[in-house]
Parts: structure tokens; C-alpha cells; sequence
């Protein structure tokens, strides 16, 4: 199997561990998965995490999917994961850049969600300018919530905050520095959720 080499492949991966704060969390973690097509992506679970690879729009559209499905139990849900594109690695799921370009998960449900994100930018002497750049981006997009060590919040509808991510995803990269990392955490149905907002 020949390795992929930094920037010689669009194939974007999205490594998470979801956490149901609930007895039930086996059940809700097997529901998102069975209510999420996950069909145009390839994906993978160890006893840690789980790794969906394929095209972008696939990989933001499932990632987003499970955790609405989850979210739907109203339970208490955490989110921790890597995106990546441009990364060195093995070829698997490289297949998958194939399938159309259809999206396979349209739920319009709405869904709040309170969230952090770091962008990392590999390789590139520049990178707090597009840091800088994408802060301004989730203002104008509506979705921005505070700045803090390490990270940037992130809160809103959970479609508003998906678009936002997979934007800054696209415009965070260039074709001089392809290789880039984005990390995000998020908190769905927090008892310290307070009307949309946190407290």
C-alpha cells in the first residue's frame, strides 16, 4: 500500500470520540449510527474513536448527522475530534472519493450547540493571519461566542456552526500549505444550556 504524502490527496479525515453523558450510552451511540447513513464515507471504530475518511462535504455531512441523532435523546452529549486533510498516511478509504457528490443526511432539525475549535495551518509561516481570518469569519457568520486560551467558541444552531467549520476548514488551506488540522469539542444539551446560551 503506497503511502499519501502531504498534499497529494483531497481526502479529508474526521477522528472523534463521542461521549453520551447517560446509563443509556451504548444504546444512543448505536441509534446515531443506525439513523446516519454513513454510505459515502469510510469508516472505521477501535475502542477509543472512531475515523470517517472521503470527501469533505461527506465527511462534514455524516459528522454532523450522528451528532444530531444523538442530541435527539436530549441527553447530555460531548464531542472531541480532529479534522485533517493533506495529512501523511495510508491510502484506505481513497475509494471513496469516487461516489457522487449527493449528500446522503438532510435532517433540517434544528439543535444548539456550544463549541470550541483550534485551527492549525501546517507549515505555514503566516498561520495566526488566518487564524486572525477565521475569527472574523464565525462574527460574520453569527456564530461566534468568545476567545480563551487555545481555542476560539463557537455556538449556535448546529447547521449554522457545521457550515462555519466547513468553511474555515476550506479557506484555512491553501495549495502552498494544503496540510491542515482542525480540532473541535463540543456540548450538546448541557444542563448549563440556559435558553440557547451558555450560563
Amino acid at each position: 500500500m503506497e503511502p499519501i504524502f502531504c498534499g497529494t490527496s483531497p481526502i479529508v479525515g474526521f477522528r472523534f470520540s463521542m461521549h453520551p453523558m447517560s446509563d443509556n450510552f451504548i444504546r444512543i451511540l448505536k441509534t446515531a449510527l443506525a439513523e446516519t447513513d454513513t454510505s459515502n464515507v469510510w469508516m472505521q471504530t477501535d475502542d477509543v474513536s472512531t475515523v470517517i475518511r472521503g470527501k469533505q462535504h461527506h465527511v462534514f455531512n455524516v459528522a454532523k448527522a450522528l451528532v444530531l441523532h444523538a442530541a435527539k435523546t436530549k441527553e447530555h452529549i460531548a464531542l472531541s475530534g480532529t479534522f485533517s486533510i493533506g495529512c501523511p498516511g495510508d491510502s484506505a478509504g481513497d475509494n471513496y472519493l469516487e461516489v457522487e457528490d449527493e449528500l446522503a443526511n438532510t435532517d433540517p432539525a434544528s439543535q444548539y450547540v456550544s463549541s470550541q475549535f483550534a485551527l492549525y495551518p501546517m507549515n505555514n509561516p503566516d498561520y495566526m493571519a488566518v487564524i486572525y481570518r477565521e475569527v472574523e469569519r464565525a462574527k460574520a457568520h453569527g456564530v461566534w461566542n468568545d476567545s480563551m486560551h487555545y481555542a476560539s467558541g463557537i455556538h449556535g444552531d448546529i447547521h449554522e456552526v457545521f457550515k462555519f467549520y466547513e468553511e474555515s476548514f476550506t479557506q484555512a488551506r491553501t495549495d502552498e500549505h494544503p496540510h491542515l488540522v482542525m480540532t473541535v469539542s463540543m456540548s450538546i444539551n448541557s444542563p448549563s444550556h440556559i435558553g440557547g446560551q451558555h450560563a
